[in-house]
This record gives structure tokens, sequence and C-alpha cells, in this order.
């Protein structure tokens, strides 16, 4: 496995690993932005908010700068799933979102993907200094729950959001071993 910086090689993957989404009727997290994106505009103009995010001396009001990357099965270049990592918080994401967002293709799921990845990008976010890391994902979601316990997350809180009109549970993880 490994992480691929979304560019154009790869926009019909991209395209498809949404679709897929679609297809299983799954709620899509910790893509960027890229599903909304190809709703309402095109792949490419999703690569410069990508690249916007990373250009941190530059982040609009309200944004934070974040790493987006594509996790890529080498052996079929195959995307599995897709990580965004915020190096800040807004009070949106400090409330619900956190630090990390992240979602595995449904018929990828239940193969360690998921836990394979957060581990990758928890040692990722310790290499650039970010040791305190919240993640949050839905009650009702187990499986997404049990990736982050395994990877060390411990339950801060358990809330009710308007915004995605569910429970959220919001984990930390000390991310500094």
């Amino acid at each position: 496995m490994k992480f691929i910086l979304p560019c154009i090689e790869y926009e019909q993957k991209a395209i498809e690993f949404i679709k897929e989404f679609y297809d299983y009727d799954s709620q899509i997290n910790g893509t960027g932005g890229l599903d909304r994106f190809l709703k309402e505009s095109t792949y490419s103009d999703w690569l410069v908010k990508v690249i916007k995010d990373l250009n941190i001396a530059n982040i609009p009001e309200g944004r934070v700068p974040a790493y987006t990357y594509f996790y890529v099965r080498e052996e079929d270049d195959k995307i599995v799933g897709m990580i965004n990592i915020r190096l800040a918080l807004n009070d949106f994401l400090r409330k619900e979102g956190g630090h990390i967002g992240y979602c595995i293709r449904p018929t990828e799921r239940r193969k360690g993907y998921g836990t394979q990845m957060l581990h990758e990008t928890l040692a990722f976010c310790r290499t650039i200094g970010l040791l305190d890391v919240m993640i949050s994902c839905d009650k009702t979601n187990l499986a997404s729950a049990g990736v982050i316990k395994t990877c060390g997350g411990i339950l801060e809180r358990e809330f009710f959001s308007e915004t995605y009109n569910e429970i959220l549970q919001m984990y930390k993880i000390i991310n500094n071993s």
C-alpha cells in the first residue's frame, strides 16, 4: 500500500472510487471534498483545491491547511481509501471533525485497510509534530470506531451533531509513540 498525492492520472480511478460509495449507498467522509467537487464542479478544480490546501501560508480564512491522499494498493493501482489530514482545527473541526477524516471504499472494507491506513497516517503525523490527534466518527459506525480504538483512540465525548443530524463520537489519540 502507498499514499498517492491526487493527480490528473488518477482522475478515472477517483471517479470510480466515489461512484462505489453511491452504488452502495454509503456515507462519504475524509475525501477532502472530492465527492462534492465531482457533483458541483470538476476533478481538475478539486486538484487545484487540494494543492491550495497545502499552501499553509495562504490558507483562506475559515479553512485549514490539509494534506489529502489516495491510499492505493500497489498490485493493481486501485484506490482503496482516502485520508484527509488537517494540520490545524477551526471551530467546526474542533467540535465535530477533528484532524483526520478517512474512508475505505465499500468493497474493500473488513480487510484491515482502515487500521493500516490510520496507523501509517499517525506515523506521518508524528513526523510533522502532530501529536495530539482528534478524530470523529458516527456513533453507529462501529467499524470506524473500532479502527480508531485499535490505533489508540480514547473516547473524549459523544454529542448530537446538527450539521450531520446524528450522534458523533470524538476520540483523542495521544500520538507520541
